[in-house]
């Protein structure tokens, strides 16, 4: 844990914030940030941790095809090949998936339509978009039980080195150059989840 001391204290502040949130129900979530290109490794939550508590055994480093890098009795998250696709088709830093109530709900209201449209809204610049009524689309894919073949759906959305796939009745994961940047627009979608969903709820009051 020595050679990555750095890395480790950032995932681990950004898990303690997130559990504030409530955004860990029942130990789901996951998080990763990479340590290495060459040979490319990361570190990931391992599974079935509570997310609320901090020790030294709530990650675990992997190699670039997720198996650990080291001897170790944890297993990492059962959704590691998730970010295996991100940090071996982009250049991103770190990776969150989260699983809330409002992008779960987002995820079924849209899913027909295959992704979630987000126009004008002032938190957009947060992901780094400053264009003047600027809109963001998320992709949405289905939940296969198959992690490999969820993986691979999912991948086809990693295009860029930052970006957000939800997945639907399941979560969102959130990738992007550093852990600081990742955790900023986790946080921007989950706003956008969040107002969305209350002004829905506001309009169909007004109706009736």
């Amino acid at each position: 844990m020595r050679l990555y001391i750095k890395q480790w204290d950032e995932l681990a502040d950004i898990k303690d914030e997130l559990a504030k949130r409530d955004w860990f129900m029942g130990t789901s979530g996951n998080l990763a940030i990479k340590v290495s290109d060459n040979p490319g490794t990361f570190l990931v939550t391992a599974s079935g941790k509570d997310k609320k508590k901090r020790t030294d055994e709530d990650f675990l480093l992997v190699d670039d095809n997720g198996y650990p890098a080291t001897p170790t009795q944890q297993k990492p998250s059962a959704e590691t090949l998730l970010h295996v696709k991100i940090y071996n088709q982009t250049t991103a830093g770190c990776s969150l998936h989260v699983h809330t109530v409002d992008n779960n709900v987002i995820s079924e209201l849209y899913w027909e339509q295959g992704e979630v449209v987000f126009k004008g809204q002032e938190i957009i610049k947060a992901l780094g978009i400053w264009e003047e009524d600027a809109e963001i689309r998320i992709p949405i894919i289905a939940n296969d039980g198959h992690i490999p073949t969820l993986a691979e759906n999912f991948s086809k959305h990693v295009k860029n080195d930052f970006g957000a796939v939800l997945i639907r009745n399941h979560g969102i994961t959130v990738w992007a150059k550093n852990a600081f940047e990742a955790k900023k627009h986790l946080e921007a979608y989950e706003f956008l989840f969040s107002y969305h969903i209350k002004l829905l709820s506001l309009k169909s009051l007004v109706k009736l």
